[in-house]
């Protein structure tokens, strides 16, 4: 029997995967999230992730060798915002660091930086730079768009794709996204953990996309008859505005248009993870967008 780690967020969507590779190979996982499930698995039991009960948090990460965390939050939402999220990882790695926690396996996002113009991509800029302040071993990891069975962004992609008459791609569509699969974020995220080197390191896939062609890849997969135009940032931002008060959700928001159209969702280094969205596609095109996946639901609600 291997030893104990820790996974923020175990029963979501990346730290699922995560803990699902370190069960296999003989860890006992503890699990730090907001909600504790119905049912845990066994060598897996939950703790609250409370960010202002210092001492349970150190509690909850005293005797684990590694800590793995995909806390984040995606947008703003009431008190959740990406001020509050840097903050809350800083107590979180001080907590770490006070259990005797050796090192932290961070997801991040590719092109995170401090100096972005776009709050998000500067929070994990920000997280990240505390992450080296911390002292504690660490490897950060840097996806860009995730796909995977849970996906929320592709599935409603595909949700709107078999319901609408025209889907509107903003701008030239020329743009570029490069998908990786939440199963290779999960292996490079867990190799990294056993690591003993410090390491920044993008998780992309082998294909690259113009994203107009990545609409059209999934609305072929799902038998989509919806007539793909160019639209203006604005008339785009107008319509998913109007989906998400449909849906009393939010589908995107207009930094994660910022983020795509500025290409901030492609590596300038090669590939690191090995499964093709395109295969991935042909799998699991007929299920996706079946029903819609609530962001709000799942986290918030």
């Amino acid at each position: 029997m291997a030893g104990l780690v820790v996974v923020t967020g175990a029963f979501g969507y990346t730290g699922k995967y995560i803990a699902e590779r370190l069960l296999s190979q003989g860890y006992r996982v503890r699990s730090l999230s907001r909600r504790r499930p119905e049912t845990v698995r066994d060598r897996l039991t939950a703790a609250p992730l409370d960010f202002a009960d210092r001492d349970g948090l150190i509690n909850s990460l005293r005797g684990a060798s590694v800590l793995f965390n995909t806390y984040w939050v995606r947008f703003p939402y009431g008190s959740a915002t990406f001020e509050q999220a840097v903050a809350n990882t800083e107590r979180l790695l001080e907590a770490a660091v006070a259990a005797g926690v050796q090192r932290v396996v961070h997801i991040s996002i590719t092109n995170a930086s401090v100096s972005s113009p776009l709050p998000y991509f500067r929070g994990k800029g920000l997280t990240e730079e505390a992450i080296i302040r911390s002292g504690l071993s660490y490897a950060v990891i840097r996806p860009t768009l995730i796909f995977g069975r849970e996906d929320v962004l592709v599935n409603n992609i595909a949700w709107i794709l078999r319901r609408v008459p025209i889907f509107g791609v903003p701008g030239s569509g020329d743009y570029r996204v490069q998908p990786v699969s939440v199963e290779d974020v999960a292996d490079l995220a867990v190799v990294a953990g056993f690591r003993t080197d410090n390491v920044v390191q993008d998780a992309v896939g082998p294909e690259i996309f113009p994203f107009k062609g990545f609409i059209h890849m999934i609305s072929a997969a799902v038998g989509s008859r919806a007539r793909i135009v160019s639209v203006s940032p604005a008339v785009a931002r107008v319509a998913v505005a109007l989906i998400s008060r449909l849906v009393n959700d939010v589908v995107l928001t207009s930094e994660e248009l910022q983020g795509l159209m500025a290409n901030l969702l492609v590596s300038s280094g090669p590939p690191t993870g090995q499964r093709r969205f395109s295969e991935w596609l042909t799998l699991y095109g007929g299920s996706l967008g079946l029903e819609y996946a609530n962001e709000l639901n799942r986290h918030y609600r």
